[in-house]
Formats: C-alpha cells, structure tokens, sequence
C-alpha cells in the first residue's frame, strides 16, 4: 500500500516552515498565518512532529500569568521531504486585509 499523500494543509503548514526554516514559530501564528483553525493546525503539527518533519521545544521563560507554549520549525528531514515533493506545495490563497470590509450582498439578489 502507498503511502498517502499529505493534504494541502498539511503542505502548506510545512511550506510555511520552511520560508525560515531555523526560526521557531507558534502554532497560533502558523494559524493566522495560514488562515487554519486551531482544530486543524494542531493535529497536523502532531503527526509532523511525529514523523519527524517538524522539531518542537517548550518555549523558554515563558511570559509570566501565562503558561509555556510549544514551537515549532521544520527539520532537516521535513525540508527534504519538500524539495522530493515540489509539486504538492499549494500556493498561498491571499489573506484579507484586517482592514478591508467584507464584501456586500443585497438581500433579494442571487449571487453572480
């Protein structure tokens, strides 16, 4: 049986990792980042984690009335699995701009 292919979330988690492959990230960021629940972005960092294509550490004196958070980065063995898997990295979908309204439907109207 073939292994099976990661999905597009999870190739755009480990894309992501790898524009600063030696920076630690939080997942919280990855989601805004990536526009992912946390529902799917940390389940996906498990299995990476897991597999061994992500590294983690417990972050380092932590900011005090709030508990240490986990980061991430991508390992050595995640950034090959990258460059044998070239075309299954999706393209990032532009975000919004935090400032930008959402669009307006008229009542009444079908969309276009």
């Amino acid at each position: 049986m073939a292994p099976r292919r990661p999905s597009p979330q999870t190739m755009a988690v480990l894309a992501s990792l790898a524009e600063d492959p030696s920076s630690w990230t939080h997942g919280y960021d990855l989601c805004r980042a990536l526009g992912l629940k946390a529902g799917t972005m940390y389940p996906i960092l498990i299995r990476l984690a897991e597999r061994g294509l992500v590294e983690t550490a417990w972050e380092q004196g932590p900011v005090q009335g709030r508990p240490p958070r986990h980061l991430y980065r991508l390992s050595p063995s995640g950034a090959r699995f990258l460059t044998e898997h070239p075309g299954q990295v999706p393209h990032p979908a532009p975000t919004p701009s935090p400032s930008a309204p959402p669009p307006r439907r008229s009542l009444g109207t079908a969309p276009a």
